[in-house]
């Protein structure tokens, strides 16, 4: 087991993912709450069948997983919609994350969530992956085909920048390119194996 902890957040567009895979191509173990929300809704898995019986077969795609942009888009239209896919998934990821953690042998961890503010008790050091806005909402419509619109709903559902840059121990401003990114990486992950060591 990792027993230090590096807590990664950042808002939806900032580049977590590819932060997160650069520690990975490290060799350290990352446990991905986006990840772990994917993995708790296929079919077979408890949450799944409360999911389709509260939102009908409409939400699914014709292989039988669940239509995640069509479930998006109605979660982040309707707060009650939101309040439900919370309470079948959120205990759910909780649990996989912590057994992903436990299971790892890297020098340190990195635990990625998404959603919510500063440090939780797992959490040695939190890192906050940030960029401007506008680059935000570029990177989701193109990743996601999402309108501007809907990333600008997400954006709204999210905490706001400055209260999880508040908490922060560490920063990467994502507002360049992948050398430029790396390179924060790599200074980060020396610092880290220092710290856990």
């Amino acid at each position: 087991m990792s027993e230090f902890v590096i807590g990664l957040r950042g808002g939806i567009g900032t580049g977590k993912s590819s932060v997160s895979d650069l520690f990975a191509g490290n060799g350290i173990v990352v446990a991905d709450a986006d990840v772990s929300a994917r993995t708790v809704v296929e079919p077979g898995q408890p949450a799944y069948q409360a999911i389709v019986e509260h939102f009908g077969k409409d939400i699914l795609l014709p292989d039988g997983y669940l239509n995640r942009p069509k479930l998006r888009e109605i979660v982040f239209a309707d707060k009650e919609s939101r309040r439900f896919l919370e309470r079948q998934t959120v205990g759910l990821i909780v649990q996989d994350l912590a057994e992903q953690i436990a299971a790892a042998t890297s020098a340190y961890a990195i635990l990625v969530l998404s959603t919510g503010l500063g440090k939780t008790p797992q959490m040695n050091r939190l890192l906050v992956v940030d960029a401007p806005v506008e680059q935000q909402i570029e990177r989701v419509m193109a990743r996601d085909n999402n309108s501007k619109a809907q990333v600008e709903a997400i954006l709204e559902a999210q905490p706001p920048r400055q209260a999880r840059l508040r908490d922060a121990d560490d920063v990467i401003l994502n507002d360049g390119d992948v050398h430029h990114l790396t390179v924060e990486v790599e200074k980060l992950h020396a610092l880290y194996l220092s710290l856990a060591n």
